[in-house]
């Protein structure tokens, strides 16, 4: 019996592709478009490029928001994986209640939580908008979404590696930092690169909780989109594309050579 799928089903797969993809695709090819009507073409061009480096708009707002997404992957990644050991380890009357509640930030509708942080911070300090305000707001919605990412991988860890630590002469915060950590790092490193994705891509939150001095990109790119769409933001979000693509290429290609390397070592041994 043949191992291949139906041809049916390798073509609906490949509709589903071009769906999901040929979106991105015209907007790469109209970023070189040499017209600034968005939806006409007139020929090929490269200068849109060196027109979105003199946007400082543009420049000021991406800076912006790499400085509030790093400062909320450090924040929600350490109190999401510690939140979400804890749950993980601790037992007690109510515990699957707690956990739920967890779900109550991810499932709310943006809008909502962007009006419920406005609030919060306007009674709390009075702010109406700022930089530490963003990454506060991303901050809270972030780590629902690491911790639950660290739970699943700490409700399957073995006690009795950690236990094996300290039988051995390692205090409470050597097993953790030397056993504990190393083995949730994959969770770690997932709930991190979510939280990154998730603060570099909001607006409804972000708009919310912006001020003078703190538009992020996504705010930046709504707020020039009102008045038609540049080949300038088509240039941005092109640059955006590539640079995920670059990375994700970067992880195939260590996955692949890490494999590789494991099946050598691998080979001897069996042999």
């Amino acid at each position: 019996m043949s191992n291949r799928p139906p041809r049916w089903l390798t073509a609906f797969s490949g509709l589903v592709y071009l769906v999901l993809f040929a979106p991105i695709v015209v907007l790469i090819a109209f970023s070189f478009n040499d017209s600034r009507r968005a939806f006409i073409w007139r020929g090929f061009t490269l200068d849109w490029y060196p027109a979105l480096f003199n946007n400082e708009d543009i420049i000021d707002s991406l800076w912006v928001t790499l400085q509030v997404a790093a400062i909320a992957v450090v924040g929600a990644t350490i109190l999401g994986s510690l939140l979400g050991l804890g749950l993980a380890r601790l037992k007690f009357r109510g515990s699957g209640a707690v956990q739920t509640l967890l779900l109550l930030p991810m499932i709310t509708p943006e809008i909502i939580v962007g009006i419920s942080l406005l609030v919060f911070f306007f009674q709390l300090i009075g702010s109406t908008g700022s930089i530490a305000q963003i990454s506060l707001a991303h901050i809270t919605f972030c780590i629902s979404y690491v911790a639950i990412t660290v739970r699943a991988r700490a409700a399957n860890l073995n006690p009795q590696l950690e236990e094996a630590a300290r039988d051995l002469g390692a205090s409470a915060f050597g097993a953790f930092r030397h056993v504990t950590v190393p083995l949730l790092a994959p969770a770690i490193a997932a709930g991190a690169m979510l939280a990154f994705a998730l603060s570099f891509d909001d607006l409804v939150i972000t708009s919310f909780n912006a001020g003078v001095g703190s538009t992020t990109l996504p705010v930046e790119i709504w707020s020039e989109i009102r008045f038609g769409v540049s080949p300038e933001i088509n240039a941005i979000s092109t640059i955006i594309v590539a640079v995920v693509a670059l990375i994700l290429l970067v992880a195939w290609r260590l996955g692949a050579f890490r494999n590789a390397a494991s099946a050598a070592v691998a080979e001897p041994e069996t042999a």
